[in-house]
């Protein structure tokens, strides 16, 4: 059966990995994180003290971007693949609220999105891959067969990502979550570079209402349908 491309796109908080995970497994593909590549260079970038609450130096983070590795090692005991910074496992360090106040900022930047983006399209050009972000069917993979654009509203989103961080035993309140939900929001809608826009050709899926089992089956039988049309 032939493979395709499939494009996962949409707000923070909106549960693209956990989708994109259910079905790279189901359908044998790859799947590729790349917020999980905006985090980790985020994370680089507040390490060295390029961007903090109260300043950037992109300067810096631009010229340091040639010292930046990053890749996914799969871990079998978690199923899943992890990501590595210059060898390093930060898998746990790039979820902080801390990193996730600064992502926006950092992938607002040019530069940085060249690097990922060809990382990505790298990544992808034998098909079979499930990558879920910011501009996968608007940017890299243009031509994807199958594009999500998945959203709900900010105060779903904000107690997904309360609860979640609670969860790890993060130190956070809803009121703060919910804020920075928000200001991702506008700064990811309203960037220069590879703003994040619903693509043409994408399904929009609001999953408010929804629980995990029903937007699996709902997707994966879109994808299915497309498969077989292949």
């Amino acid at each position: 059966m032939k493979k395709i491309t499939i494009a996962i796109d949409g707000y923070s908080s909106t549960g693209k990995s956990t989708i994109a995970k259910q079905l790279a497994k189901a359908l044998g593909y790859v799947y590729v994180d790349t917020g999980a590549m905006y985090r980790a260079v985020t994370l680089y970038a507040i390490r060295k003290g390029f961007v903090s609450e109260t300043s950037e130096d992109f300067e810096s983070l631009i010229a340091a971007l040639p010292s930046i590795s990053l890749k996914f090692v799969h871990n079998e005991d978690l199923g899943f693949s992890e990501m590595y910074l210059n060898d390093e496992n930060v898998e746990k360090e790039i979820r902080t609220l801390e990193v996730s106040k600064q992502v926006s900022k950092v992938a607002a930047v040019k530069e940085v999105r060249t690097k990922l983006v060809e990382m990505q399209k790298a990544m992808g050009k034998e098909k079979g891959i499930v990558m879920d972000g910011r501009d996968i069917g608007s940017v890299v993979f243009p031509d994807a067969e199958f594009k999500v654009f998945m959203t709900a509203s900010p105060e779903t989103r904000a107690h997904r990502r309360y609860k979640e961080l609670l969860d790890r035993g993060d130190d956070v309140t809803y009121d703060e979550v919910l804020k920075n939900v928000r200001s991702r929001d506008y700064i990811d809608s309203n960037r220069k570079e590879s703003p994040l826009i619903l693509a043409e050709d994408a399904i929009e899926f609001d999953n408010s209402d929804m629980g995990l089992i029903e937007q699996f089956e709902r997707m994966h039988n879109y994808a299915l349908r497309i498969i077989e049309k292949q």
